[in-house]
């Protein structure tokens, strides 16, 4: 029977070595595999999660657009709704002292005919302002409430700003002593835009406001005094109401010329292509609060 052979020594095992070379060698393989398959995956084109990442990053520009516009617009119809909070506060009052000074003197009425017919148009002018400026209010709250809404959802970043829209000039030009006025008609409102140099004045579009409103028509007699004065009204994509209010009252009634340009967006006016053609007009009177009450004769 063989017996086993006694070692004559110390011998040296290669098992260790193999088993790294051979690690080393699947790792090489592993490697040289997964660079053919990135490689062949370059020359084919662009990968579906590739193109998947490219097409949201394009829904995400224009969904971040679409948020700067509704954010202009919300901070415009903010302004709007205390600008009308304000009048609807200062014709009250002003109504209110009317009444009180009607009804304190019946007997002084009878004398001064003339002012107490004065006060009563006073009366229904404003309480058909009044009534215009409520309705408008309703509306405006209604839809500020509806972008409030929708902007909440969007999310918009208060960093970002909607660019500004650049007004030029439409055809050949205009002649050297032109006066343009400028108007922008919106939702609802009406902007004249620094008319007599004390900065936008702004009001209601309804009929009825625009056939009241001492501003609004002092502008228009104002203007009208120039042959050359051209009121140009900036119509908004939801301005067309009350361009038609606007300008009807302008041109029917005063004689004006008008001119209409569409701007499209929500961005801030650039009207400095137009400065050298800017006309101002003088600067409305003083509306009185209330009337001294005339004295009685003996």
């Amino acid at each position: 029977m063989a017996q086993r052979r006694e070692s004559s020594g110390s011998e040296v095992s290669l098992f260790p070595f193999l088993s790294i070379l051979a690690c080393l060698i699947g790792a090489l393989v592993l490697i040289i595999v997964v660079l053919v398959i990135a490689q062949a995956g370059k020359a084919e084109g662009r990968t579906p999660e590739e193109i998947k990442m490219a097409q949201e990053y394009l829904r995400m520009i224009k969904e971040l657009e679409e948020r700067q516009k509704l954010d202009a617009l919300l901070k415009e119809k903010l302004a709007e709704l205390e600008k009308l909070q304000q009048d609807v506060q200062e014709r009250q009052q002003r109504y209110l002292k009317l009444r009180q000074l009607m009804d304190s003197s019946k007997e002084v009425q009878k004398q001064n005919l003339e002012i107490a017919t004065n006060l009563q148009k006073q009366l229904d002018d404003l309480l058909t302002e009044i009534k215009g400026m409520k309705e408008q209010q309703q509306e405006s709250r209604k839809l500020i409430q509806e972008l409030m809404a929708e902007i909440q959802k969007r999310q918009v970043p208060p960093d970002k700003k909607v660019p500004p829209v650049v007004v030029q000039p439409s055809g050949s030009g205009l002649p050297e002593n032109t006066k343009v006025f400028f108007v922008e008609c919106s939702a609802g409102s009406l902007r004249l835009l620094d008319p007599w140099g004390a900065g936008d004045f702004r009001l209601g579009a309804s009929p009825d406001i625009v056939f009241g409103n001492p501003e609004y028509n002092h502008f228009l007699a104002e203007a009208a005094k120039d042959k050359n004065s051209l009121i140009l009204y900036l119509v908004r994509d939801d301005g067309q109401g009350a361009f038609n209010n606007g300008a009807g009252r302008a041109e029917s009634d005063y004689n004006l010329r008008v001119g209409k340009l569409p701007i499209p967006g929500r961005g801030q006016l650039d009207l400095a292509l137009f400065e050298k053609f800017r006309g101002k007009v003088a600067p409305p009177p003083a509306t009185p609060v209330g009337i001294p009450a005339p004295t009685i004769p003996k």
